[in-house]
This record gives structure tokens, sequence and C-alpha cells, in this order.
């Protein structure tokens, strides 16, 4: 891969990180405040109960996403970046562009999806 490829990639994930900093930023300022007196009924604190798993849930996605922008970003500094972790060779730089936190070339991935499914 070429330094301006890798410049590219390194301005995308950094883009990407600054998004999802931006987002925990704005949920920390007190988006997810309840008061349980606020739910006149079971139903309503049911329903908001609900509200704040899901996002919790999506929290925690976004928290999984900024550990592999950051494992990336390292990675481009060290000049590993685009290399599979399983038998490291290339990863294509279309794989790449679909999804600059790939850690495994295609067939690697392919292989370890059909490893997970066979397992159930």
């Amino acid at each position: 891969m070429n330094k301006r490829d890798m410049s590219k990639f390194k301005k995308l994930l950094t883009e990407q990180r600054d998004d999802l900093m931006g987002n925990a930023r704005r949920a920390l300022s007190g988006d997810i405040h309840v008061d349980p007196d606020d739910f006149p009924d079971e139903m309503d604190s049911a329903s908001s109960e609900v509200n704040l798993q899901f996002t919790g849930r999506l929290r925690e996605r976004e928290q999984g996403l900024l550990s592999k922008i950051e494992a990336a970003l390292e990675k481009i500094e060290d000049g590993s970046f685009g290399e599979c972790r399983v038998c490291g060779e290339t990863i294509g730089v279309k794989r790449l562009k679909a999804r600059p936190v790939a850690e495994m070339c295609i067939e690697c991935k392919s292989d370890q999806e059909q490893i997970e499914r066979r397992r159930g």
C-alpha cells in the first residue's frame, strides 16, 4: 500500500474516531437521565427502560468500534496496517475501503465465519 492510501485511511479513521467521541460527549452531557417520577404509569417507565437498554447496547458497539479504530491507527503508525493478522498477506484496498478496521483478508475472514457457523 502506498503512502497516499495510508494517508487517506488515517484521515478516514481519525474522522470516524472523532465522530464517535463527539457522540459519547453528547451522551455524557445529559441525554440519558431518567427520573422515575417523570413517568405516570408502568408502560411509560418500561418503554423508557427499553430505550435506555437499546442506547446502552449502541454505546457498547460504538466503544468496540472505537477500540478497533484506535488499533488500526496504531497499525498505520507502526507500518503494519493492511496486513492480515492470520496469514500475514496484504488485505485488499477494496476491503479496507469498505471496512477500514478490517484485521483479516477476505479469505481468512470467510474461513473464520464458516467455522463460527459450524459451531453454532
